[in-house]
């Protein structure tokens, strides 16, 4: 996996599935690409707008919690999002992001602010925030992750391998 570099867009703890896809939107669920015009406006009006292809959402604990909408992480991912690092994810929404090939990665990031320059490397488990010139030890994703990401997600494995083959 190559490193990500990307600015962070900072976001506090409990951010659910309807802070990312607001439920008011849900008409457009058919649309995702118009969807993801409004990825977490509910957290950030102005998130993406601003957000450049490649940039980070940082976010406390448990990110993604609430139903277990599968547009949430669809639309980060389709907004273009290079990563969602966060202290700690909801179980169903770290399933459904992994399933759909989204980078989510935990780590402590109490240190990270709004705009900070961000390098991550997944494969030695480094997040380098280069506006602070620190580094974070991130949790490391296991191999079989790493594969399924490395496919785009557990779909496009499937489709690549024809059946549930890791190795």
């Amino acid at each position: 996996m190559e490193i990500k570099r990307g600015k962070a867009f900072k976001f506090g703890d409990g951010i659910s599935t309807d802070h990312i896809a607001p439920g008011r939107l849900f008409h457009l669920r058919s649309n995702l690409e118009e969807f993801s015009k409004h990825v977490l406006e509910d957290a950030d009006p102005e998130f993406a707008s601003k957000m450049q292809k490649g940039d980070f959402v940082v976010a406390g604990s448990n990110f993604g919690l609430g139903s277990s909408r599968e547009h949430a992480p669809q639309i980060i991912k389709i907004a273009g999002v290079g990563a969602v690092i966060a202290k700690s994810f909801a179980r169903i929404f770290y399933r459904n992001a992994i399933n759909i090939g989204l980078l989510l990665i935990e780590c402590d990031t109490d240190k990270i602010d709004a705009g900070d320059e961000l390098e991550l490397d997944v494969k030695n488990g480094i997040l380098k925030d280069v506006t602070k010139n620190i580094e974070l030890k991130i949790t490391p994703l296991p191999d079989v992750m790493i594969k399924l990401l490395g496919d785009g997600g557990l779909i496009e494995h499937l489709k690549k391998h024809g059946d549930f083959s890791l190795s």
